[in-house]
């Protein structure tokens, strides 16, 4: 039974890596595609339905690019069409959820503090919302609000701030987080997946007739790319957010979250304008700067993190590993090598907070945390970083023994 223990570890770091790895290829095409659409200069030159051009210089050659906003005259023999980056990305996060969150709903996904629910109900929430929220985002972009590209964001950001707040009535900070960024992702990829790729699809299949494509199919595949530009960074925040319990372990998390969507849109604006040649607005970063350090003030106003351990939540894990019979020396162990940095107010120096928020000051949290103990400083040596505590090799088995001898206790 232990043995699945680290088989699942290891299971969520190869989603994790392959998450990583899709969300790169993702990220970086559609950041160069982004630069190069808004570099592009009309020339006198150019064949009939050229937009525009660039010539870029890479790897010891140069490149001519010609873009048409609708389609060439005729169909190239070759196309290189970019979405299995976006698919395989929301693919592979989707997986990670399932992983973590779902598979770990009692530790990672309730706070019974919060809303007191079963894992399976959590469960339904979460796809819920995902599928929800691309539903009423697609609603939205086909309104008649749709023809405003600027006037449909506003309304949009009203959305994320809404489901910011919403997601942290229902699940930990932590997984209010990183809902917030997978309910975003969802709405990028649902893009690629359900608008974009189809548009340029028929396209595609009018050239192949010999029919004039209807210049609507680019115009609507360009705004939803135009969402996905600005929402890119914001995503990438949220999935980094759950390593840093300040962000989201405050009652003010929601607020931050909303903080985190504007400054997306400071970061991208910089780069958006200064790749159409259009300036430099210098004052996106001083907004930037302002609304972090506001971001920082608000994590820290509550004094203390709401962390994520409910002694009702883990109670079937405390009659589990605290009643073992290897627990008094685990306790007096973990309050010698561990507590000093895992505890409400450290006293370890330099650290102001719980790392991660894990708290290991009693039995039920000890109890809570039976499973991260075994794999962080049981069977790896991550914990504590750079044995900083001299923790032995008999006090590694201890703490192996002690998990495995409460798993197998439970099987019999």
């Amino acid at each position: 039974m232990y043995e699945y223990a680290i088989a699942w570890e290891w299971l969520a770091f190869a989603a994790r890596w392959f998450h990583v790895i899709t969300a790169i290829a993702w990220i970086g095409s559609s950041f160069y595609f982004i630069a190069l659409d808004l570099g592009l200069v009309k020339r006198p030159h150019l064949p009939p339905g050229a937009y525009g051009e660039e010539w870029q210089v890479h790897g010891g050659g140069f490149y001519h690019i010609q873009k048409y906003l609708v389609a060439p005259a005729q169909m190239p023999e070759h196309l290189t069409w970019f979405k299995y980056e976006s698919y395989f990305t929301w693919i592979s996060g989707f997986l990670m959820l399932c992983i973590v969150y779902y598979g770990g709903a009692d530790l990672f996904l309730i706070d019974r503090h919060v809303l007191n629910i079963s894992p399976p109900v959590a469960i339904l929430i979460s796809l819920g919302s995902l599928a929800l929220g691309w539903v009423v985002y697609d609603l939205l972009c086909k309104s008649p609000l749709g023809r405003n590209t600027w006037g449909l964001m506003a309304v949009l950001y009203v959305v994320l701030v809404f489901m910011a707040w919403g997601y942290t009535q229902l699940f930990t900070g932590r997984a209010a987080f990183l809902h917030l960024g997978a309910f975003t992702a969802t709405i990028m990829s649902a893009n690629v997946f359900m608008i974009i790729i189809p548009n340029q699809k028929i396209v595609v299949a009018d050239l192949i007739a010999g029919r004039v494509p209807d210049p609507k199919y680019g115009q609507v595949a360009k705004q939803r790319s135009l969402h996905n530009n600005y929402l890119t960074l914001p995503v990438i925040f949220f999935m980094l957010s759950n390593h840093y319990p300040l962000s989201f372990g405050t009652q003010f998390n929601w607020v931050i979250a909303a903080l985190v969507f504007l400054m997306g849109v400071t970061i991208r604006h910089w780069f958006n304008t200064t790749h159409a040649r259009k300036g430099r607005p210098t004052w996106t970063w001083i907004v930037t700067v302002i609304l972090f350090i506001l971001i920082m003030w608000l994590s820290t106003v509550p004094k203390l993190l709401t962390g994520e351990t409910d002694t009702a939540a883990v109670a079937p894990a405390f009659q589990q590993f605290a009643g073992d019979p290897h627990f008094p020396a685990v306790k007096q162990l973990v309050s010698t090598r561990c507590s000093m940095c895992h505890a409400a107010e450290p006293v370890y120096e330099g650290i102001v907070r719980p790392p991660n928020g894990v708290m290991l000051e009693n039995d039920a949290e000890i109890a809570a945390h039976a499973r991260e103990i075994y794999i962080q400083a049981g069977r790896s040596h991550a914990m504590p970083p750079g044995n900083i505590t001299d923790i032995t090799p008999d006090e590694r088995k201890l703490l192996v023994a002690w998990f495995e001898s409460a798993v197998e206790g439970k099987k019999q």
